[in-house]
């Protein structure tokens, strides 16, 4: 508010010295100029009969000879006062108007009402910087998931375009350079509510700066970072950016998995998507004979992966010499001939993976006619062309904002299915199925709600008191309905960390300890009725001794009595 205050006065200036000095010049004049009174005697005004004539002169509302008619020299004043006042006030009006259109002043107010938004939220929320393609999604499945989000861009459309959205709740967004530190501490980096920053715009310094500035200024905020180019990658590592996403590098690896670990794919695509949302399930790559169209940053991730899982591929592009490839054939694809020189009529699958969605289509539709059997995995750049590659219908569509917008959930919803993930990921894929049973059988087969439980003081005060009277509490204990202690919440445990130590799928009979968290995963009225087994310590005794205590000190003495 001081920046706006300083901003209009150093705007204002010259208009308001201006009136300034006309009226003074102006009340000065009258109170010299002789008049006569109503006897005939000379007679002169006041300073405050002048001033109280020429505000009502000079904002033009009317005139009038008072307290007595005016003498010639008097009549003579108030023309020429008249004209210097009326002139004052049109200078200073249009120096208004344009005060009111200033950019800086615009965006000083603009920046001043973003911050007391952000300073006013009173529950936990996370900074997305980029409202592009994924930051649009990311901030749309945070709102659908009940979380408050603060967004930044650089891009007054996308601002404009975030306003027009129909999200539960409101999203304040500023046009700012995210880069800049100033910007983030309007976002609230220092905000005690703030649960994480995601830098997802499209520029990797950018991205960078962000991450340095953060953990500069406030280095126990989490931080997820868009990184396409290993340099970038690298320098964020070193200032401790807790988690780096190469959206290229993710994707090869999710191909990979889809090779050999197809249940392990659909249970990180599962977990990781909007509750209430099915996902389809997805056809398993073949392994043989691939030909991929493209060595940028995604084919290299693409052939990289493909080559670990035993496949052979052939490589087509258009320039070789920029992207450092080796083994390969000149050309984009598009054309039959070099699809056929790349051995397509023998190729189990082909990857479009150029930067340009046109090419990518028609790459894959003359490789369909060479051979309709193909596997066909396609790159889509932009998303207004979603309906092209909707009626195209490919195998696997790889969309960068999709991944990214995925990997950002696992990792800011609930830190610890990040973990669990990156567990299950070690195990086999009879396991990830069997997991996937067991969670349909429960849940059903939309996509679930995850979250966390932590056994302190703070989070879990009704377990916390249990403990302390040394009465043992078990994990089964919370995983019962606290309105009917005989019937289980649809949930299931994924996993439980003690200390150093990860337990994949804890027995419910496994005792809880003090400092334990567990991750759940189970619908959304589980996870609605979880919080009263560890907050309430009523319905927490309820649920394990059977018997409800009473809570004014009447009931509690007549309960004693009946003992």
């Amino acid at each position: 508010m001081n920046s706006i205050f300083f901003l209009i006065l150093r705007r204002m200036r010259a208009p308001l010295i201006t009136l300034i000095v006309s009226y003074g010049i102006a009340v000065f004049g009258f109170t010299l100029m002789p008049g006569l009174d109503a006897q005939g005697q000379p007679w002169q005004m006041s300073i405050f009969e002048a001033f109280y004539v020429i505000s009502y002169t000079a904002t033009t509302i009317g005139f009038g000879e008072i307290p007595y008619p005016f003498s010639q020299a008097q009549r003579l004043w108030m023309t020429f006062s008249i004209y210097l006042t009326v002139i004052s006030w049109f200078y200073a009006i249009g120096k208004i108007i344009a005060l009111a259109q200033d950019p800086a002043l615009r965006q000083a107010i603009t920046l001043a009402r973003f911050g007391r938004t952000v300073s006013s939220l009173y529950e936990p929320y996370y900074i997305v910087c980029g409202y592009g393609e994924t930051g649009s999604l990311l901030v749309g499945a945070l709102d659908q998931k009940g979380m408050r989000v603060v967004t930044l861009d650089i891009d007054q459309e996308r601002i404009n375009e975030l306003e027009l959205q129909d999200y539960q709740s409101p999203v304040p967004g500023l046009c700012a350079d995210a880069k800049l530190p100033e910007t983030l501490l309007q976002a609230g980096i220092h905000h005690p509510h703030c649960r994480g920053i995601a830098a997802l715009t499209n520029d990797d310094h950018v991205n960078l700066a962000v991450a340095v500035a953060v953990k500069l200024i406030n280095p126990e905020l989490p931080v997820l970072c868009r990184a396409e180019h290993i340099e970038t990658a690298a320098n964020m590592a070193s200032f401790g950016t807790d988690h780096i996403i190469n959206p290229y590098e993710l994707f090869g690896e999710h191909l990979a998995m889809e090779i050999h670990s197809l249940g392990t794919y659909l249970l990180h695509e599962w977990l990781t998507g909007v509750p209430g949302t099915s996902l389809p399930s997805p056809v398993p790559p073949p392994v043989g004979h691939w030909v991929v169209c493209g060595y940028g940053r995604f084919g290299k991730a693409v052939v990289r992966n493909l080559e670990q899982e035993g496949a052979s591929i052939q490589i087509i592009e258009a320039q070789p010499e920029l992207t450092g490839c080796e083994n390969f054939i000149r050309g984009s694809g598009t054309e039959a001939h070099t699809l056929i020189e790349a051995g397509v009529e023998r190729a189990v699958g082909i990857v479009a993976g150029t930067d340009n969605d046109t090419n990518n289509l028609s790459i894959a539709m003359t490789a369909l006619e060479l051979r309709p059997d193909l596997f066909v995995v396609i790159r889509k750049n932009r998303r207004f062309n979603s309906v092209l590659f909707r009626k195209f219908n490919a195998d696997i569509t790889m969309q960068l904002s999709d991944i990214i917008a995925h990997e950002c959930l696992a990792h800011l919803i609930t830190p610890m299915l990040a973990q669990f993930l990156h567990l299950a990921r070690s195990q086999s894929n009879a396991w990830a199925n069997q997991l996937i049973s067991r969670l349909v059988a429960v849940v059903g087969e939309n996509v679930p709600e995850t979250w966390g439980a932590y056994i302190n003081m703070e989070r879990s005060p009704a377990v916390m008191c249990l403990l302390e009277e040394g009465k043992p509490v078990t994990l089964e204990l919370l995983t019962k309905d606290p309105y009917n202690r005989e019937q289980p919440l649809f949930l299931v445990p994924l996993l439980l960390i003690r200390g150093n130590q990860s337990m994949l799928l804890p027995e419910l009979e496994t005792p809880l300890l003090a400092g334990d968290r567990i991750l759940f995963c189970g619908t959304q009225t589980a996870k609605a009725a979880h919080p009263l087994l560890v907050l309430n310590q009523k319905v927490l005794r309820y649920v394990q001794e059977g018997v409800e205590i009473p809570d004014s000190i009447v009931w509690r003495w007549l309960a004693e009595r009946q003992r």
